[in-house]
This record gives structure tokens, C-alpha cells and sequence, in this order.
């Protein structure tokens, strides 16, 4: 087995279902994130670790197995609004040796008062895709991409729910598109006092992903954020395009 294969998720061994999502170019940039961060992530040391809207449970698996060896002892939990997504990740779990707390719920509605500033790594790849809104929260495997106006419906109402369960040392993963605007995602947590990044960028021949990071920085707390605002989406958007110069070299 490569060191690559070794260190995160088997895909062959990922559980499916017709009405789980796969894995598929966004997982692997989300993973592929998790990966180029891995040494400060152990660093870190994190002692609990969460993702929302964990599906095949491909993700939090790799996150797992990316730590473990070095952080043996790190609480892992997972939330999906779908049942069957709960129970595969499960088994993708299963499969691996490995395990997390899996939670059945919307976002993470039944843990917010349990785990209030106390997850250390949070990663979402969360419905991001534009389509009207009604499609949003559909039973099955439509909850899993469709984003409502702009692909921020369930963005917007995830964003809120981190800045309570991260602690003050938390670092939050993000998966975005082009199309949800993703410096304007920034500066809505910027005005909460978090800084961020760009850790991958990604172009398919469908879509644009963006995987952010974020943490929170006093510094952002006390910057003139109303006045700053329009420098602030230029200066994203220069990040953005020095970043995908560098891939394209």
C-alpha cells in the first residue's frame, strides 16, 4: 500500500448507497487540504475533531487516519441530516479500523450546547451548489449538494453554528465554489474575528472549488471592518489569482 493510500481513506473500502453522496472532486480537495495541512494539525493537537455533513464518511476517515498515529487520543464526531449517509459513514469507519461519534442530525442541532467552544478541527463540504430554493433540505441524496440562491442557504446557516462550537484555538475547513462568493464568506467570519486562507484551489471542467481555512485572530477583532471591506474583497481576490497562477505554472 503507498504512503499516500496508507494515510488517508481507501476509497475502495468507502461505503455507498444510492442516496448517500460519493466521493468525488471536492471530497478529495477537502481531504487533499486536510493532507498539506497535516503537520500543523498535529501540532496543533486537537482534542476533538468534527465534521458536518459527513456522507460516505470518506473525510472524516481520512482526518482519522491522518492523525491518529501521532494523536492516539483525539474525540472524532460526524453529523448528517441523512440517516443512511450516518449509517455508511459508519461503515466507511468500520472498514478502516477506526471510529467517530456519528450523529444524525440537522447541522449539529442536538450537540451545540454539549460541545459549545470545545471542537478544535471542524470541516464542512456542505451543500454548495445554486438551485432554487425548495430543493433545499429535500429528503435523500438532494440534501447533499443543493444550495439554494447562490449555494449559500445551508452555508449561511452552518457559519453561525462553527463560530459557537469552535474553541479559541479552532480551525475550520471550508468547501466553496467560485459561485457562493467565497470572499464575501470571509468577510461575514473576518467580522466575527477570524482570519482565513486559501489552503487548495481547484478547477473541474463543472466547477471552481475553493477549500478555506479559518481561525480565530484578535487582530480581526479590532480591524475598521465597515471601511475595509472593499480592500478586503480585492485583496481575496489577488490571493485567488496568485493562487491559481501557481497551479497553472
Amino acid at each position: 500500500m503507498s504512503e499516500m493510500t496508507s494515510r488517508t481513506a481507501d476509497i475502495m473500502r468507502v461505503s455507498s448507497h444510492r442516496e448517500v453522496y460519493e466521493p468525488c472532486d471536492d471530497s478529495f480537495a477537502l481531504v487533499d487540504a486536510l493532507l498539506a495541512d497535516q503537520t500543523n494539525l498535529i501540532n496543533h493537537d486537537p482534542k476533538v475533531c468534527m465534521e458536518i455533513g459527513c456522507g460516505s464518511g470518506y473525510v472524516i476517515t481520512s482526518l482519522i487516519l491522518l492523525l491518529k498515529e501521532k494523536l492516539p487520543n483525539v474525540h472524532y464526531l460526524a453529523t448528517d441530516t441523512n440517516q443512511i449517509a450516518a449509517r455508511v459513514t459508519n461503515e466507511t469507519l468500520q472498514a478502516h479500523g477506526v471510529s467517530a461519534e456519528v450523529v444524525c442530525t440537522d447541522i449539529a442541532s442536538c450537540l451545540e450546547e454539549r460541545l459549545a467552544g470545545l471542537v478544535d478541527v471542524m470541516v464542512v463540504n456542505p451543500p454548495y451548489v445554486p438551485t432554487p430554493e425548495y430543493e433545499v433540505g429535500m429528503e435523500g441524496i438532494a440534501s447533499a449538494w443543493a444550495g439554494g440562491e447562490n449555494g449559500r442557504s445551508v452555508i449561511d446557516r452552518v457559519l453561525p453554528v462553527v463560530d459557537r462550537l469552535l474553541s479559541e484555538k479552532g480551525w475550520f475547513y471550508l468547501v466553496t465554489l467560485t459561485s457562493n462568493y467565497p470572499s464575501e464568506i470571509c468577510l461575514g467570519m473576518r467580522k466575527r474575528g477570524y482570519a482565513s486562507r486559501i489552503v487548495v484551489q481547484r478547477s473541474t471542467e463543472e466547477e471552481n472549488l475553493i477549500i478555506l481555512k479559518f481561525w480565530r485572530d484578535k487582530d480581526e477583532e479590532s480591524v475598521d471592518k465597515e471601511t475595509s471591506s472593499e480592500s478586503f474583497v480585492k485583496q481575496f481576490s489577488r490571493s485567488l489569482s496568485s493562487f491559481m497562477e501557481k497551479q497553472w505554472r
